[in-house]
């Protein structure tokens, strides 16, 4: 008898032996799936930080192109009216040197004293006509200097803008593979919780059946050694050879496995604060923020715009703060990086997106410089993927 509840406490052993590398097995599979789920989270963050490193640059060089040729175009403003000026000024001299008198260049010659003197009279009128001809062509050269360069600029802003709508596509294609392969590391990451319970479930409950097969198994040699000894009659007791002491053995009971902690596993917030606290600043600033921008409705967007006759988006940003006596940036991305986050915007705060930034009007609404060819206007926020900054 004793022999057989032996061998089936070594095959139940080893049943166990068998059973339990299984789910360690799972659980090592799913880590390394997870872990290579979440290199690759790491390398698309990095690539989607350089991209954006490099869209804040070209917008720097959009808002400086845009600059240079809205400084072009004033210069070459100025150069028309400079070579219009010239040109009446010398239409004056030739009316009065011909038409109102044909003689005047005539007697300015006759009246020469000697030759000499008719040399440098005739030289004269020469330099007269010469200096009108160079200072007008100057104005012509100037001009036209001025157009080619605003041009270039032009085509300049032309291949930026190109390229920034090819970093904004690529932008949006990481962005959402980023967030897929997000969605997969937290659906490893579950499955890897249940796994480790599920392997600790089945540890400890090997453990309880081991602990209760070895508490049978004591019991049970202990009712075969009490039956041989002659001295007791009590059976699950033993005596020493004296038969002095009774000593009753109890095999102790199986100890009830507890069920294991879940891990939790706390989710990243530290890029989005959704704390509604405004550092005790009131609405009114806020509103102050949203009226300043609100004056510019109707502005045609210009890159590199800071005025009545020209915004671009954060160009609005920056003016409508200025105005308030609150500091910001000039660019959009680090519009978008500043400040306070918030979750429960108010009027004035700062809407962002993928490069673009406006002032929130409250309802759902904002006010914006769109982009060019368009002007500052209302819109609805209904982009998919938005945040909130205050700078009031």
């Amino acid at each position: 008898m004793r022999k057989f509840k032996q061998a089936f406490l070594a095959s139940v052993l080893a049943s166990s032996m068998v059973v339990t590398p299984v789910f360690a097995d799972d659980v090592s599979n799913l880590q390394n799936s997870k872990n290579a789920a979440q290199s690759e989270v790491n390398s698309l963050q990095s690539e989607l930080q350089t991209l954006i490193e490099k869209m804040s640059k070209l917008e720097d060089d959009l808002v400086s192109t845009g600059q240079q040729i809205t400084q072009a175009q004033d210069d070459l403003t100025v150069a028309k009216e400079k070579e219009h000026q010239q040109y009446e000024d010398m239409k004056k001299r030739i009316k009065y040197m011909y038409e109102e008198g044909n003689s005047t260049a005539i007697e300015t010659l006759i009246s020469a004293e000697n030759f000499s003197d008719l040399l440098n009279k005739a030289e004269y009128v020469q330099n007269v006509h010469s200096y009108d001809r160079k200072q007008l062509q100057e104005y012509i050269d100037t001009k036209q200097q001025i157009a080619d360069l605003k041009a270039q600029l032009e085509e300049d802003q032309a291949n930026l803008e190109s390229m920034q709508s090819d970093y904004e596509a690529e932008q949006t294609m990481l962005s959402n593979t980023l967030e897929s392969k997000k969605e997969e590391v937290a659906d490893l990451d579950q499955q890897l919780q249940a796994a480790v319970a599920a392997a600790e479930a089945k540890r400890q409950a090997e453990e309880a059946a081991k602990a209760a097969k070895a508490a049978e198994s004591t019991k049970s040699n202990s009712t075969v050694a009490s039956t041989s000894n002659s001295g007791s009659q009590t059976v699950g007791n033993t005596t020493n050879n004296n038969g002095n002491n009774n000593t009753t053995v109890t095999p102790s009971a199986p100890s009830t496995p507890s069920t294991p902690s879940t891990p939790t596993v706390t989710p990243d917030t530290s890029n989005n604060n959704s704390s509604s606290d405004n550092g005790g600043s009131t609405y009114g600033n806020g509103s102050a923020i949203l009226s300043a921008a609100a004056a510019y409705l109707g502005v045609p967007y210009v890159w590199g715009g800071t005025s009545g006759s020209g915004v671009d988006c954060s160009g609005l940003v920056y003016l409508a703060h200025q105005a308030c006596g609150i500091p910001i940036t000039r660019n959009s991305y680090s519009q978008g990086s500043g400040g306070q986050a918030v979750s429960d915007p108010q009027p004035g705060d700062v809407v962002c997106y993928g490069g673009h930034v406006g002032i929130y009007a409250g309802g759902g609404q904002m006010i914006h410089a769109p982009q060019p060819g368009e002007v500052v206007c209302y819109t609805s926020v209904n982009y998919a993927y938005h945040w909130y900054r205050r700078y009031w």
